[in-house]
């Protein structure tokens, strides 16, 4: 069944119109075909770009916790200190 569109689906954009290396925009998370026919798409094509754009926003948010964690637990790289208690 066809969903009857009384609103227009607004931009997502943040304004920020940068792109990662993967080439989505930094602020947005859409992809460059994505921004320049967004006012060519139908509401409906409209939804499935946001919808694209929360799942990329997520797992760069999950990769991005992912390896905050993996550096904590990571031991730190001090320079040894000779113990007082040595011998040597």
């Amino acid at each position: 069944m066809e969903q009857l569109d009384f609103f227009e689906v607004p931009s997502p954009c943040k304004g920020i119109c940068q792109v990662n290396n993967k080439g989505y925009c930094k602020g947005c998370f859409r992809s460059r075909d994505e921004r320049f026919y967004w006012y060519d798409f139908t509401n409906e094509q409209k939804r499935n770009v946001v919808r694209l754009c929360h799942q990329r926003y997520l797992r760069i948010m999950r990769a991005k916790r992912q390896q905050t964690q993996e550096t904590a637990l990571e031991p730190e790289t001090l320079p040894h200190q000779p113990s007082l208690f040595d011998d040597s």
